[in-house]
C-alpha cells in the first residue's frame, strides 16, 4: 500500500516545507475528522513537545477536527507515551502527537495513537489521505466539535508511570541525574523519580521552544556522562525530545545503550521468577546482546529498524518485551509504546531488586565492534548483483560465523548503508571499507 504523506510513523518534516505547513495540518486535522465522524461524534487528544511551532500546529489542528464536527481535548505538552496513554483513559477515538522526536527544533510532526494506544490500523491512514485530497467543508455550527483543555494531564501521567513498578518500590537513598533534553518529559520525569525518593538532579528541563534535544538528552549523553561524574551520582538517565527513548549513564560516567537496558530488563524478569519468552531487537541490534540473551535461555528476534515494527513482531510472537539500541523500548506488559520513563523505571528496579550496580548489570553483554558507512551512490545499487552478493559472501566467511554484514538502502537520501559487525574491531572496520569501495564501484 502506497502512502503519499504517511512515512512510518505519521508526517515529518521542516517546518514551512512540504507537509509540514499550517496550511496542510488544518486539512489533516479535517480529514482526520472526516475518517472518524463516520462512526458517530469522536473525540480526539493534542498533545505535543517543547518546540516553538507545535503551538501552530496545535492551532491548525484543532480548527481542523472541529470544523469536521470532532470534539478536541488539549494535552499540551506531553512525551509521546502519555498521549498513548491518555488516549485509552479518556476513551478517545485517537491521539495525536505534534513532535519530530529526537531531531532538532526546526523539525515537526504528527504521529497517531489509536483508540487503545496503539499506531493507526492502515487502512485508517490510508483513509486520511484520501480524505486529505477531498474539499474541505465544514459542518452545520450545531454540530461543530467542542475543545477544552485537559489541566491535570501531567498529574495523571505521572501517576500512572509510578503504578507501573513493583508495589513499594523506594528509590530512597539514590542519587541520580535526569536529563530531559529541554523535551516533553521536562515537568513529568523529575516528578516520578522524586515522588518514589530518589534525590533527583534536572538537566535539560528548561525549554524554551528552540533548545529541544540541543547539545542535551538522549542524542548527545555527553553532557550527561559530565554531570553524573560532577554530582558523584550513582547513575544518569537521559530522554529524547518527546520521551519514548532511553539510555541510562553508570556511575563511571559509561553509556549503556537501548540493547543493554533492554538485556538488564530480560534477565531481571528471570531473578524474579518471571517468564520471558523472548525479545524483539532490530537489524542494528549488537550482536552481543543477542548472544547475552542466548546466554541466559532467552528467544531473540529482530525486526527492521523502527518501533512501528518491534511492535508488529512482538504482537506477532506474543512477546511483551522489544526494542532498539537507541534506546527506544516497550514493556508491552504495562505500556502500549515505547516509554522512557517506563523503561527507566524497570532498569532501576533490576538494579534495586538484584542489589547490583548499572555496570554490574550491564556486564555480561559483551557488544561487539560495529562499523557503519553511509555509501553515497550515484545510481541505484541492486543488492542482489552477483558482484555485491560474492563480496559479502567473502566477508561473511571471513567473520567465521561470528559476525553479522547489513546493506540496508536510505529511504530519503541516495545513500546505501553498509555495517559489518564482528568481534575483532580492526578486522571489522576493515571490512566494512571494503564493502563500501565494492558499493561505491558499483554505483559509478
Amino acid at each position: 500500500m502506497t502512502r503519499k504523506y504517511f512515512g512510518t510513523d505519521g508526517v515529518r518534516g521542516r517546518v514551512g516545507e512540504g507537509a509540514i505547513t499550517p496550511e496542510f495540518v488544518l486539512k489533516l486535522g479535517w480529514a482526520v475528522g472526516q475518517v472518524f465522524a463516520k462512526e458517530g461524534r469522536s473525540k480526539v487528544l493534542i498533545g505535543k513537545d517543547t518546540r516553538i511551532s507545535g503551538y501552530m500546529f496545535e492551532s491548525a489542528l484543532e480548527a481542523g477536527l472541529v470544523a469536521a464536527g470532532v470534539d478536541v481535548l488539549l494535552l499540551g505538552p506531553m512525551p509521546t507515551p502519555a498521549i498513548a496513554y491518555l488516549t485509552r483513559t479518556f476513551q478517545a477515538r485517537a491521539g495525536i502527537v505534534i513532535s519530530a522526536s529526537h531531531n532538532p527544533y526546526y523539525d515537526n510532526g504528527i504521529k497517531f495513537f489509536s483508540a487503545d494506544g496503539s499506531k493507526l490500523a492502515d487502512e485508517l491512514e490510508l483513509a486520511i489521505e484520501s480524505a486529505i485530497d477531498a474539499p474541505m467543508t465544514t459542518v452545520d455550527s450545531a454540530r461543530l466539535g467542542k475543545v477544552r483543555r485537559i489541566d491535570d494531564a501531567a498529574g495523571r501521567y505521572i501517576e500512572y508511570c509510578k503504578s507501573t513498578a513493583s508495589t513499594g518500590l523506594s528509590l530512597k537513598g539514590l542519587r541520580l541525574v535526569l536529563d530531559c533534553a529541554h523535551g516533553a518529559t521536562y515537568h513529568v520525569a523529575p516528578a516520578v523519580f522524586a515522588e518514589l525518593g530518589a534525590e533527583v538532579i534536572v538537566m535539560g528541563a528548561s525549554p524554551d521552544g528552540l533548545n529541544i534535544n540541543a547539545e542535551v538528552g538522549s542524542t548527545h549523553p555527553a553532557a550527561l556522562q559530565q554531570r553524573v561524574a560532577a554530582e558523584s551520582a550513582d547513575f544518569g538517565i537521559a530522554f529524547d525530545g518527546d520521551g519514548d527513548r532511553v539510555l541510562f549513564v553508570d556511575a563511571a560516567g559509561d553509556l549503556v545503550d537501548g540493547d543493554e537496558l533492554l538485556y538488564i530488563i530480560a534477565a531481571e524478569r528471570l531473578r524474579r521468577g518471571e517468564q520471558c519468552a523472548g525479545v524483539v531487537g532490530t537489524l542494528m541490534s549488537n550482536l552481543g546482546f543477542e548472544l547475552a540473551l542466548k546466554s541466559l535461555g532467552i528467544a531473540f528476534e529482530r525486526a527492521n529498524v523502527g518501533d512501528r515494527y518491534v511492535k508488529e513482531r512482538m504482537n506477532a510472537l506474543a512477546w511483551d518485551l522489544g526494542g532498539e539500541n537507541s534506546g527506544h523500548i516497550i514493556c508491552a506488559d504495562v505500556s502500549t509504546t515505547g516509554d522512557g520513563i517506563v523503561a527507566a523505571l524497570k532498569v532501576v528496579e533490576a538494579m534495586i531488586g538484584s542489589g547490583q550496580s548499572l555496570a554490574e548489570l550491564r556486564a555480561p553483554v559483551s557488544k561487539f565492534p560495529q562499523i557503519m558507512e553511509n555509501v553515497r551512490i550515484n545510481s541505484p545499487v541492486d543488492l542482489k548483483n552477483c558482484e555485491l552478493v560474492a563480496a559479502v559472501d567473502a566477508v561473511e566467511l571471513e567473520l567465521a560465523g561470528r559476525g553479522r554484514v547489513l546493506l540496508r538502502a536510505s529511504g530519503t537520501e541516495p545513500l546505501l548503508r553498509v555495517m559489518v559487525e564482528g568481534e575483532d574491531g580492526v578486522q571489522v572496520a576493515a571490512l566494512c571499507r571494503r564493502l563500501a569501495d565494492k558499493v561505491q564501484e558499483l554505483s559509478s
